[in-house]
């Protein structure tokens, strides 16, 4: 018989999490993904647009598959899709860098391109999935946890991951060991998409009729939106706290013109940030089921970063935004999803999820505005300074949550 909170499902959550990170790392948007993308283009918008890719592809499915997915009984399906065509695109990457590399930079930019948009347009269906999956395998202060766990698995995957990235880095040269780093990791991110697919999952029968078509669909969602002020001002809130996106993917670009980096203080960066992770989730995340506080609380480790980012000239302090970006990346992304689940009705589940995930996804595409900015203006210190007061008025939003009442 089916069993809520079942350590098993925890476990094999868990484990996914952990080979993802392990796997995902060597493509981190504030670290290596820029710099590998800086080898083939001198531009930063390029840079931008690239780091939009690696998650904005996700944008352009939510709401369709939301549509579909509110009238399933079960979901994971449709992940062992989601999953093989994640796995290939990955898997592109790496095989088109080693091969086309540095003899034709254009179209070795292109088949990167195209890989990080299917891994990010394939993740917009399983986004949904997930949140609908995590509901009904787990309570409130149960999936507070498991998450928080996915987070700890996640980041002491990362650190060794960012171990390996080092030493990759360091013993070949570019392009060849990007190459390595993304064809090794498909294979590991392989191991955690197997293990997830075996969860229990219950059958649920409070489900939604389907509209006749995704046109009525999107009427009656925005119908909802405008309806509920609870929803409305999360989104709203969330939405700017991804404004961190505007500057995050250059903080590496900043560090690489003040001092020399080396592939063993790439690793350490991610590393760093892990440690952050691991530090967020154990002390802080773990603990806290108020998810309006953990919002807020993230917010503040964000700005944090940022506000020492102006003042940054060497390698520690460096260190440091790295760590409190880890901090602060775990308890947005576990609010972010926990909140839009407190908040929806079992059987309109998948489209709360997508209206919210798909409008605050817009936000994945910020460091396209960013590079834009940072190209017009010269000026690191102003894009920090615009982010800065942009995450500042999420905090504000953010703190108004709990006195707006659903309608």
């Amino acid at each position: 018989m089916y069993k809520v909170d079942n350590p098993k499902n925890n476990t094999k959550n868990v484990i996914h999490a952990f080979f993802l990170s392990l796997a995902i790392t060597v493509a981190e948007p504030s670290t290596i993904l820029p710099l590998m993308v800086h080898h083939f283009s001198d531009s930063v918008i390029i840079v931008g647009i690239f780091a939009s890719l690696l998650r904005g592809g996700a944008v352009v499915v939510q709401l369709y598959a939301a549509f579909y997915a509110q009238g399933y009984q079960r979901v994971i399906p449709y992940f062992k899709k989601v999953f093989f065509f994640r796995f290939l695109s990955w898997l592109l990457i790496g095989v088109s860098i080693l091969y086309l590399g540095d003899e034709n930079k254009t179209l070795t930019l292109f088949f990167i391109g195209l890989g990080l948009f299917f891994f990010s347009f394939t993740a917009g269906f399983g986004a949904i999935y997930f949140k609908e999956l995590q509901a009904k395998l787990f309570t409130k202060k149960y999936r507070g946890r498991t998450m928080a766990n996915r987070q700890i698995a996640g980041s002491i995957a990362s650190i060794i991951s960012g171990g390996i990235a080092g030493y990759v880095l360091s013993i070949f040269e570019a392009p060849d060991n990007y190459a390595y780093l993304f064809i090794i990791s498909s294979l590991l991110m392989a191991i955690g998409f197997a293990t997830f697919v075996t969860i229990e999952e219950p059958i649920k029968t409070n489900v939604s009729k389907k509209e006749k078509s995704f046109t009525l669909f999107v009427k009656n969602s925005i119908k909802l939106l405008k309806s509920d002020k609870r929803l409305k001002q999360q989104i709203i809130v969330i939405l700017l706290g991804y404004s961190y996106f505007l500057a995050m993917p250059f903080v590496i670009l900043n560090a690489n013109e003040s001092f020399t980096l080396t592939g063993w203080m790439l690793g350490g960066f991610i590393t760093i940030q892990m440690i952050g992770s691991i530090i967020g989730s154990t002390l802080l995340w773990r603990r806290i089921h108020n998810y309006e506080l953990m919002l807020t609380l993230s917010l503040l480790f964000m700005i944090s970063a940022f506000v020492i980012a102006l003042f940054a000239h060497n390698v520690y302090t460096y260190a440091l935004i790295f760590l409190l970006f880890g901090i602060a990346f775990d308890g947005f992304k576990i609010s972010d999803m926990n909140l839009v689940i407190e908040i929806a009705p079992e059987e309109k589940r998948p489209v709360y999820a997508a209206l919210q995930v798909n409008i605050t996804s817009l936000g994945l595409f910020f460091p396209i505005l960013g590079g834009l900015i940072l190209t017009l203006v010269q000026s690191y210190t102003f894009i920090y300074l615009l982010t800065i007061g942009l995450l500042l008025l999420s905090l504000y939003l953010s703190l108004q949550l709990k006195n707006i009442k659903q309608t």
